[in-house]
Order: C-alpha cells, then structure tokens, then sequence
C-alpha cells in the first residue's frame, strides 16, 4: 500500500520566488527517486508563502531514505533558511 505524505511549509515573503525556482530545478530528481510514486506542489490562494506537498510514495521508508539524501547534499538546509519555521510533515 502507497505511503501518503503532506509537507506543508510556510517561506519567508522575500523568499517565495527564489524557492519556487529552487523547487522546479528540484522537483524532476525527486520524481525520479526510488519509490516515488508522484508529487504534487499546490500554493495557498490567500498566502503565497503558504506550499503543500501532496506526494506518494511506495512505503514510508522510501521517503525517509529519500529525505535524508536531500540532507545529505545539502538542499534542506538552504531551503530552511528560507522558511519561517520548520516544515510540518503528516504521513
């Protein structure tokens, strides 16, 4: 049974363009990582900074192999310093 994931992250005003950018150069390596069934990017209509993450993944251990391969390079943290606060994750 696939694994559903809500990443919900809130960026910084100043910071909303640069990380969508970030995100689109991110996104084609995400998809194509091992277990990866799909991600979707959805943008609060009343909050622009406001980004949630609708991915699915093969299992849970899939994504948190994944999530720390993007720690690994790096990646997690530049975009932490453009966020407000740590990102919310629900399984």
């Amino acid at each position: 049974m696939s694994v559903m994931v809500l990443l919900e992250m809130q960026v910084k005003p100043e910071a909303v363009n640069e990380v969508k950018g970030l995100l689109k150069q991110l996104l084609p390596d995400t998809r194509a990582y091992a277990g990866c069934q799909g991600i979707d990017i959805y943008g609060n209509l009343d909050d622009g900074g406001n980004l949630v993450f609708y991915e699915r993944w093969d299992t849970r251990d899939h994504y948190q192999r994944y999530l720390s391969w993007r720690t690994e390079t790096g990646v997690l943290d530049k975009l932490s310093a453009k966020l407000t606060g740590p990102p919310k994750i629900r399984y």
